[in-house]
């Protein structure tokens, strides 16, 4: 029987397999990874895409994230998805980005930055923005891919993928105010539909929530598919 490991031993081991996480998260884009597969699972060749990396360094990427048992992999003919392990990691994600807004002032001037420049995008409120979204008091659009759509959304919420947003005006009641959302406070793309819909006269207003976001607060996701679209 090999000896029982001293009090240093023990610390020393148990400390290591949590640095584990910590050395797989201290990588932006491998916290982008996770951040997507909190909307669902995706492929190495979509991931890819939507990072901005090869596929040679998102795979790499994701074995690191893998070797941590924060994500999970599956093999489908020529194709591996990736998941995140379970709900616990989305929570850890949600938390370790709470408490790097919460101190690092940097996050917030790069988000003002980002946001004033792109012109009156003011902030708004979340708590006042939930409650008219909870109500139907606006028109809600999902700009982010149909799958992610499909995979859960804001109940009532209409799936117009940003790539579609243009040419589906007509579809989109002007008569009310418009809230776009997308993936959380990160992504994008709910900035540049609310810029276009401003421009073609909608009053619009991004909220910067995301499915995620919205499940951790105890209220209802949808899962439906998606209409075919003329």
């Amino acid at each position: 029987m090999p000896p029982s490991p001293s009090p240093r031993q023990f610390k020393d081991a148990a400390y290591a397999q949590l640095a584990r996480i910590g050395k797989s998260l201290a990588s932006g884009p491998r916290l982008e990874i996770l951040d997507l597969l909190c909307q669902g699972p995706r492929t190495v060749e979509v991931l890819a895409g939507q990072v901005g990396q090869s596929v040679a360094n998102t795979s790499h990427h994701l074995q690191v994230l893998r070797s941590a048992r924060l994500v999970e992999a599956e093999r489908g003919g020529v194709h591996v998805t990736y998941r995140l392990a379970d709900e616990r990691v989305e929570a850890f994600f949600r938390a370790l980005r709470d408490l790097a807004e919460s101190r690092l002032l940097e996050i917030a001037e790069v988000t003002r930055g980002f946001v004033e420049a792109r012109g009156s995008m003011e902030p708004v409120d979340r708590e006042v923005l939930v409650d008219r979204v909870r109500s139907g008091a606006v028109t809600v659009l999902d700009v982010r891919p149909p799958e992610e759509y499909r995979a859960g959304h804001l109940p009532g919420a209409l799936s117009v993928p940003l790539a579609d947003l243009e040419r589906r005006l007509a579809e989109i009641p002007r008569d009310r105010e418009v809230v776009a959302y997308c993936r959380g406070p990160y992504c994008v793309m709910a900035v540049e539909a609310v810029e276009l819909l401003r421009a073609r006269g909608f009053r619009a207003i991004r909220m910067e929530e995301g499915v995620p976001d919205w499940r951790a607060r105890g209220l209802p996701v949808e899962v439906a598919a998606v209409e075919a679209s003329s």
